[in-house]
């Protein structure tokens, strides 16, 4: 037996422990969204949560800066915020985008057939549906205040730097030393360079493999012009340049964030730009428009730093009964379908239904919840690196559009019937595993229809041909 199978001790709660350590029912580790949703989540069932943050409270602090990646809230994070009465406050700032405006690349490039006006692609078949663009920083600030406001308790300026998942002792790095802390739970919720993975995976209870891009990300700032949105903020815009692209969500503050996703070496990479010079003259010929709106572009691209994109494939997410990871600490994604905080946000919904089908067993609901959620989270990593290609390389294409508007024509004569991917994943709570295997199911079934009507057609055709008379009769 593994030791991430056995039962584990029954879990203490706060004070019935004897030793110097401090007590706690239940620590999250990461004042990140997921930890602090699942903090209210679980303060809600009752439970003394204690949330640890090696960060300082960003809400008195200035933030980590070129690495934020705006967030696209959808249906699955706007459920999850819904079902603690949290979607109204926190979606109170966010702007909704209901499709992708295509910003081609100049003239020189129409070899590439990207080229022609800006390409407006509603998200939804209606053209009603949208995502909604969001800080990440502001909505991780609204889930703080709405944690604490639940009881929670949380700490910053707690690094955590050991685990032993058996006893549930944790030492935590403090600005005045290390402390010992001793929970009945723990759970990791603090990213994608989890602590507590990384505790798991050198014990040898956790298994990891990073799956890295060879792209990286860098954030510029398009700022008002002139007191309104330089750009169309009902949208969100992609400039696809083919092996790069960028795109741009608005702000509240009719600001735009603009996020470079670039090859990391080779043509059209961040190391082939090493001096302002050569910055402005790629920006200038690959993105001209986006350098008029950019008035600090060279110097953005030069103090913001490039950010790492992987996929994190982690088995199990659980250890002794009594710690477990969820959200990007046990299966980070990449950006592009904008899905990373709405599938976070939903593994707190699916954990909250395990331990209402547990009653509260732990060490037998994160089983469950692995065994719930595992393959969705499979289907998601592999659509959202299928989105980066489709972001980059086919949005501007004629054949892509013609297709997007074929599939926009089956779903408002097949209402219900035939719904595409993207509506699946960003406008339902439909499992991912689920949305890949209709989708299948829907083209299979469309590929079928079209042979049966052309074999239908042939055959007209042969009966026509048949009964013509001949020129000899």
């Amino acid at each position: 037996m593994r030791a991430t199978d056995r039962p584990g001790p029954a879990l203490a709660g706060p004070g019935d422990a004897t030793g110097p350590a401090t007590e706690v029912q239940v620590a999250v580790i990461g004042a990140g969204l997921a930890g602090c949703l699942l903090a209210r989540y679980l303060a809600r069932r009752g439970m003394a949560v204690t949330v640890f943050e090696r960060r300082p409270d960003p809400r008195r602090s200035a933030g980590e800066q070129g690495r934020s990646i705006n967030l696209a809230i959808s249906e699955r994070g706007l459920d999850a915020l819904a079902r603690v009465g949290l979607d109204t406050t926190v979606m109170a700032d966010a702007l909704p985008m209901r499709g992708r405006l295509i910003h081609p690349p100049p003239a020189p490039a129409a070899d590439r057939h990207q080229a022609g006006p800006l390409d407006f692609q509603p998200y939804s078949a209606g053209g009603d549906r949208a995502i909604n663009s969001i800080s990440r920083g502001g909505l991780n600030n609204a889930l703080l205040d709405a944690a604490e406001a639940a009881g929670v308790d949380i700490v910053f300026d707690h690094r955590l730097s050991a685990v032993d998942p058996a006893a549930g002792a944790l030492t935590l790095a403090t600005p005045d030393g290390d402390i010992d802390v001793r929970a009945g739970v723990v759970l990791g919720a603090d990213g994608a360079g989890s602590a507590v993975r990384a505790q798991l995976v050198e014990q040898g209870l956790v298994d990891e493999r990073v799956d890295f891009l060879d792209h990286g990300y860098k954030e510029l700032y398009i700022p008002p012009a002139a007191g309104e949105f330089a750009l169309d903020p009902s949208a969100l815009h992609i400039w696809p340049r083919g092996a790069s692209m960028a795109i741009a969500l608005p702000n509240p503050d009719r600001s735009f964030t603009v996020t470079l996703f670039w090859p990391n070496s080779g043509a059209q990479s961040f190391a082939e730009l090493t001096t302002d010079e050569e910055v402005q003259r790629h920006f200038a010929a690959e993105y001209p428009d986006l350098e008029a709106i950019t008035p600090d572009l060279v110097a953005d691209y030069r103090a913001n730093p490039v950010g790492v994109l992987g996929t994190v494939h982690a088995w199990p997410w659980r250890a002794c009964g009594r710690v477990g990871l969820l959200g990007d600490a046990a299966h980070a994604i990449v950006p592009f379908y904008g899905q990373g905080a709405n599938c976070a946000f939903e593994d707190v919904v699916v954990l909250d239904r395990c331990l209402d089908d547990t009653a509260d067993n732990w060490p037998r609901a994160l089983v469950l919840f692995e065994q719930r959620r595992r393959a969705d989270t499979d289907a998601i990593a592999g659509m959202a690196l299928d989105n980066f290609v489709e972001m980059r390389d086919k949005v501007a294409s004629p054949v892509y559009r013609t297709t997007k508007r074929i599939e926009h024509a089956l779903e408002r004569l097949l209402p219900g019937v035939w719904v595409s991917r993207y509506e699946l994943v960003s406008f339902s709570t439909v499992p991912y595993a689920d949305v890949r295997r209709r989708v299948r199911r829907q083209y299979l079934a469309l590929g079928a229809l079209i042979a049966l009507i052309a074999a239908a057609a042939i055959g007209v055709l042969r009966l026509a041909g048949a009964s013509r008379p001949s020129r000899h009769q």
